[in-house]
C-alpha cells in the first residue's frame, strides 16, 4: 500500500470501529460511548501484525482539539456560567496551580521522580478535558448548575493547564528550572493567547453580523476556530486559550442576537464534534504504548491515585470557600465535580509531545498516558452509576 492508501485504510478501520462501538453502546448504556471508543482503540492497537500510522501530538492538537473546544464554547450556557463564575474561575485558575503543586510534590516524595519531572507530570494532567467530560455530562442529564461548573471549568482550565505546561516544559528545556521563568512564560502564553482569541472572535462575530448564508457562517467559524489556534501556535502562545476565548466571543454574539440558535451552524458543529470525538478516542487508545506502560504499571497506578487526591483538594477546598453551607453547590455536586474531573485527549497530546525531548524523563509521558487511560476507564466507566448513587439523574435538568 502507498502512504495515502494506508492512511485511507486507517480511516476506514476507525470509521467501522466507531460505528460498531456505537451500536454496542446502545445495548450497554451504563458504559459511556467515549469509554468504549478508548477501549476499542487499545484493542485495535494490540492486534499483532496490524501496521497503523503513528498518532502524534501535532495531529491531535492541530486537527482535533480546536474544533472540539470551539464546539463546546458554542454550546455553553453563558447565563448559567455567569451565575457560577466564581467557582468556575477558582477551579480553572487556583485549582490548576494547586493540582500541579500537589501532584508534583507527591510524585517526588511518593514515586521518586525528580522535582522537574513531578511538576511536568502534574502540568500534563492538571486540566480536566472538555472533550472527555461534556459528552458524558449530556448522558447524565446533570442539573444545569452542575453542568455549567464542569463545562466552564473543563473548558477554561484547558487554557490554564496548557499555559502552565508550556511554562514548566520551557524551563526544563532551558536546563534552568525556575519558578520565576515559568511564571513569566505562563503570563506570555496566556496574555497573547487571550489577545489573539479576542481578535479572532471579534472578526468572526463581525462577519457573522453581515452574513445571511448558513454555509458562509459555517466557513467563518471554521476559520475562526482553526485560525485562532494556528495564529497563537505560530507565536508560541497558547492555541487552546485562543480558541476558548474566540469561541466564547462568538457564543456571546450568538446569545445576544439569537441568530445562531437552532441554525445549521449548530447542527454542523454538533456533527463535526461527534465525528472528531469518535475518531479521536479511538486514536487515543491506539497510541497507547502498551509494552512500555506495563513496565511502569505500578507507577501509573500510584500516579493515578495521587491525581485523584490532588483533585479533591481544589474541589472540596475551593468550593467550600465559595459556599460554606453547601446551599448553592450541594455536596452531591461536589462529589460529581471530583469524579467527573477526567483527563482525555489533550493530556495524551501533551504526554506524547514531551516524549521527543531528551531533557525530559522518558517515564513521564508513559506514566501520564497511563493516568489518562485509567481516568477514562475508571471514572468514565463508573460515571453514570455514580450519578445514580448521588441521585443526580433524577433531578430536573
Amino acid at each position: 500500500m502507498s502512504a495515502a492508501q494506508s492512511f485511507l485504510f486507517f480511516l476506514i478501520i476507525l470509521g467501522a470501529a466507531a460505528t460498531g462501538l456505537r451500536l454496542i453502546s446502545r445495548t450497554t448504556p451504563i458504559v459511556p460511548y467515549p469509554v468504549l471508543l478508548a477501549i476499542g482503540g487499545i484493542l485495535i492497537g494490540l492486534i499483532p501484525g496490524l501496521r497503523l500510522p503513528g498518532v502524534g501530538p501535532d495531529l491531535i492538537l492541530l486537527a482535533f482539539v480546536p474544533g472540539l473546544i470551539f464546539e463546546v464554547s458554542l454550546s455553553l450556557d453563558l447565563q448559567e456560567m455567569r451565575r457560577r463564575l466564581i467557582p468556575i474561575s477558582l477551579l480553572a485558575t487556583v485549582g490548576v496551580f494547586l493540582t500541579v503543586l500537589v501532584i508534583g510534590a507527591l510524585a517526588h516524595y511518593g514515586l521518586g521522580l525528580d522535582w522537574a519531572s513531578g511538576f511536568l507530570l502534574g502540568s500534563i494532567v492538571a486540566a480536566t478535558d472538555p472533550i472527555a467530560v461534556v459528552g458524558l455530562l449530556r448522558q447524565v442529564g446533570a442539573p444545569r448548575g452542575l453542568e455549567a461548573i464542569l463545562d466552564g471549568e473543563s473548558l477554561l482550565n484547558d487554557g490554564t493547564g496548557v499555559a502552565v505546561f508550556a511554562a514548566v516544559l520551557g524551563t526544563i528545556l532551558t536546563s534552568r528550572p525556575s519558578l520565576t521563568d515559568a511564571a513569566l512564560r505562563f503570563v506570555f502564553v496566556t496574555v497573547v493567547g487571550v489577545a489573539i482569541g479576542l481578535a479572532a472572535g471579534a472578526v468572526g462575530a463581525a462577519f457573522l453580523r453581515i452574513l445571511k448564508d448558513a454555509e458562509l457562517e459555517i466557513l467563518v467559524t471554521l476559520v475562526v476556530a482553526y485560525g485562532s489556534y494556528l495564529a497563537a501556535d505560530l507565536v508560541h502562545a497558547s492555541g487552546v486559550v485562543s480558541v476558548v476565548v474566540a469561541g466564547i466571543a462568538v457564543a456571546r454574539y450568538g446569545s445576544k442576537t439569537g441568530r445562531l440558535a437552532g441554525t445549521q451552524l449548530h447542527g454542523f458543529w454538533n456533527l463535526l464534534a461527534f465525528v472528531l470525538n469518535a475518531i479521536l478516542f479511538l486514536m487515543v487508545g491506539i497510541a497507547l504504548p502498551a509494552q512500555r506502560l506495563l513496565g511502569v504499571a505500578g507507577l501509573a497506578l500510584g500516579a493515578y491515585a495521587i491525581m485523584l487526591a490532588a483533585r479533591a483538594l481544589p474541589v472540596y477546598g475551593l468550593l467550600g470557600l465559595v459556599d460554606v453551607r453547601a446551599s448553592s453547590i450541594p455536596w452531591s455536586w461536589r462529589h460529581m465535580t471530583l469524579w467527573g474531573g477526567m483527563r482525555g485527549a489533550l493530556s495524551v497530546a501533551l504526554a506524547l509531545s514531551v516524549a521527543a525531548y531528551p531533557q525530559v524523563n522518558p517515564q513521564v509521558s508513559v506514566i501520564a498516558y497511563g493516568m489518562v487511560v485509567l481516568s477514562l476507564i475508571v471514572q468514565g466507566g463508573l460515571l453514570l452509576p455514580v450519578a445514580d448513587l448521588l441521585r443526580l439523574r433524577t433531578q430536573v435538568h
